[in-house]
């Protein structure tokens, strides 16, 4: 738990899993990421599924919800799925919550790994919210690409994960940057997906950022250059975190990374010859 002003923030876990380096480094060569993120025997580099409990003005918010419990067991497998301290809802039970006292869900964008949390099978087999008394937010520009995705993206859009919740409308479809609660603000951040967003905290002179997959690694977020394989834009993500570089080095903001396993959370600052890097911050998780 870390504080920002009146907010109170919980790092979650979900789920660790393994990929391709080749999906989470794109273009750049083996020489220069392996040594930052060295493969296993084979040739697999991990990638955690943080999600984000904020705790503000008696409401309890979930930035994005991990895998969830659909996930059959062949991709299980394929995935090297594993729960060491268990699941998002187990962290918020250890916290002294249940899905039920959950107030808002942020969704930073549709896909499976970070959405698939939102919904669940329930006892006769029907899809259900995991969180009933929530209201979902997202961005509408993502929520239409989500409802028709393309060759490229339709192995992680799946529409069981999100268009239930807007049918009842329990999910509510963002139109640009919003202010979601005191010092909460949803902003789009493209790139990753033409409409992916980030989460900005404000409070009391401190800031935050769960930057998602703008970065889903520290090292992205470092060097401009380097994104993953799954940016849909990878041009747009590089000019997106010029000005969010700019932003941290200004606001000296806890940056919070989706899927790094080795710093998912710093502080990024400049060195003597300008060159910027981020530094670690030591957040226990929940």
């Amino acid at each position: 738990m870390f504080q920002i002003g009146e907010i109170c923030l919980h790092l979650i876990n979900d789920c660790s899993i393994k990929v391709d380096p080749g999906g989470a480094f794109g273009l750049v060569p083996r020489a220069l990421w392996s040594p930052l993120m060295p493969p296993d025997e084979n040739h697999l580099v991990p990638m955690h599924h943080h999600c984000l409990l904020a705790q503000t003005a008696g409401k309890n918010i979930l930035v994005d919800v991990g895998y969830g419990d659909k996930l059959p067991d062949k991709q299980k497998s394929l995935l090297h799925f594993q729960r060491p301290t268990g699941s998002l809802t187990d962290a918020l039970s250890r916290l002294g919550l249940s899905p039920a006292d959950i107030h808002l869900v942020i969704d930073t964008h549709l896909h499976a790994d970070h959405a698939g949390g939102n919904t669940h099978f329930g006892a006769d087999g029907g899809i259900e919210p995991v969180f009933p008394n929530a209201e979902y937010v997202v961005q509408r520009r993502e929520y239409e690409d989500a409802m028709r995705p393309n060759e490229r993206t339709r192995a992680t859009y799946f529409p069981i994960n999100y268009h239930p919740l807007v049918e009842t409308g329990q999910m509510r479809l963002l139109d640009g940057d919003t202010e979601l609660a005191p010092g909460i603000y949803g902003v789009v951040t493209p790139g990753h997906t033409p409409g992916h967003m980030s989460v900005r905290f404000e409070s009391g002179g401190q800031y935050a950022a769960f930057v998602c997959d703008l970065a889903s690694y520290a090292i992205h977020f470092e060097r401009l250059g380097w994104m993953t394989a799954y940016d849909v834009e990878p041009l747009v993500t590089l000019e997106t975190k010029r000005r969010w570089q700019q932003w941290a080095l200004e606001t000296n903001a806890v940056l919070i990374f989706p899927h790094d396993p080795r710093r998912p959370a710093g502080r990024f600052v400049l060195d003597a010859d300008g060159k910027g890097s981020v530094q670690p911050v030591d957040i226990p998780f929940a």
